[in-house]
């Protein structure tokens, strides 16, 4: 017991910095936008280069991360994500900066399944939704405390310290997975299937298909708005970029506390229901966010951590809807897909946004830069998140799953 507990707390700190790592570059768009001189469009590009190669290494080495021992599987992985983010942190251009934060994503993007299949293998059945409650806590814990302590970095020191302070622990954490981690190799077993054969027993199935589309609709309702959250927030709203923080302490308190009651939820009442309840709701401060006037920041603080909690109150239901359209034996496969249709369709939304989105002078401050056409951005985002609403009723539970 005590072995598996060092071994799921490492795996909770591995996943801490991938997280914080793709969140914390969304809130620093106002001062990357600024230094570099770039506009929206460009930083579109440079959130969507790492979900877009997340996406495509993740599709490609979902076809053979089962045939490997999981420690140097994790090993190679998370140092080569340690060494993107080091190399972000000494990106001296936006050119530069958009190659190493590509390079991040390949890596960072298998993270999250490797880590979940690994707390698959070594704890058992009746513990393990113990044992993955334990690493998921990292996303609120990279939310409330590593999000706001970047965004302390950058602005006492550079934009560059959250990054090296990031690649810095992972190597830490890395060297702690070779001294903790036994190796792992039970699942090696057996006849693997060939990529094709994967693909045909994904792809061959109406629900698995109906259930990736509905990844993503999902997705375009959500990431649409996401990238630009924080430079709308300083140019329209009258954030500065400290008090950017404090959106992502208070939403992600709310979504710690909330998480678990939106799950219960789900169990006791339905999870179609609850999501259909959620998915509906968010509508309400998509529309407020994208569409927010100059407001007290105690106001602009409500509206977001009802996002957040709106947000997350879909994504929890609609998730476990989407384990339960694929049978067991391929719901490995199926997942890992799964999160490389998500990690696409992220890109592809924060594309659309910067093509939609620019600047104005604004009215907060004189050497700062308003959005314009965010609204038509969240208009775009409520229209996907009522087509999800349509296609999660159209989801059937597969036999078995």
């Amino acid at each position: 017991m005590k072995k598996e507990r060092i071994l799921l707390l490492l795996l909770a700190a591995g996943m801490f910095t991938h997280i914080m790592d793709f969140m914390i570059v969304m809130p620093l768009g106002p001062m990357l936008m600024e230094i570099f001189s770039i506009t929206p469009q460009q930083f579109s590009l440079l959130v969507a280069s790492y979900t877009v190669t997340a996406g495509i290494f993740g599709f490609l080495i979902s076809f053979w991360i089962d045939r490997y021992d999981r420690k140097k599987a994790l090993l190679v992985i998370y140092l080569g994500f340690a060494l993107g983010t080091l190399a972000c942190a000494f990106a001296p251009t936006y050119a530069v900066l958009l190659i190493t934060r590509s390079l991040t994503g390949a890596f960072g993007g298998v993270i999250g399944a490797l880590v979940l299949s690994i707390v698959s293998d070594a704890v058992p059945l009746e513990r393990r939704a113990r044992g993955i409650g334990t690493v998921m806590a990292s996303f609120g814990v990279a939310s409330v405390f590593g999000v706001p302590f970047g965004l302390f970095m950058a602005s006492k020191f550079s934009w560059h310290a959250p990054f090296l302070f990031l690649g810095i622990l992972s190597l830490i954490i890395n060297a702690l997975i070779v001294v903790f981690m036994k190796p792992m190799t039970a699942h090696i077993a057996g006849v693997h299937a060939k990529p094709l054969e994967v693909l045909a027993r994904i792809f061959g199935r109406p629900n698995a298909r109906l259930g990736l589309t509905f990844t993503s609709v999902l997705m375009l309702g959500h990431f649409t708005i996401i990238p630009f959250v924080a430079p709308y927030m300083v140019g329209n709203v009258g954030f500065t970029n400290d008090q950017l923080a404090y959106i992502y302490l208070v939403g992600g308190l709310c979504t710690m506390f909330f998480s678990p009651w939106v799950g219960r939820m789900a169990d006791k009442h339905g999870r179609q229901k609850i999501f259909t309840i959620f998915g509906s709701l968010v509508i309400i401060p998509i529309l407020a966010i994208t569409n927010l006037p100059p407001v007290p920041l105690g106001l602009a603080l409500v509206v977001t951590a009802v996002f957040f909690i709106f947000s997350n109150g879909r994504m929890v239901p609609s998730t476990t809807m989407e384990t339960a359209v694929i049978r067991p034996e391929n719901r490995g496969s199926y997942m890992s897909i799964r999160s490389s249709v998500q990690q696409l369709t992220s890109g592809l939304a924060s594309f659309i946004a910067g093509l939609i989105v620019t600047e104005k002078p604004s009215v907060t401050g004189s050497e700062i830069k308003a959005l314009e056409n965010y609204q038509y951005v969240g208009f775009i985002a409520v229209a996907f998140s009522l087509v999800s609403l349509y296609v999660a009723r159209r989801l059937t539970v597969e036999k078995g799953a």
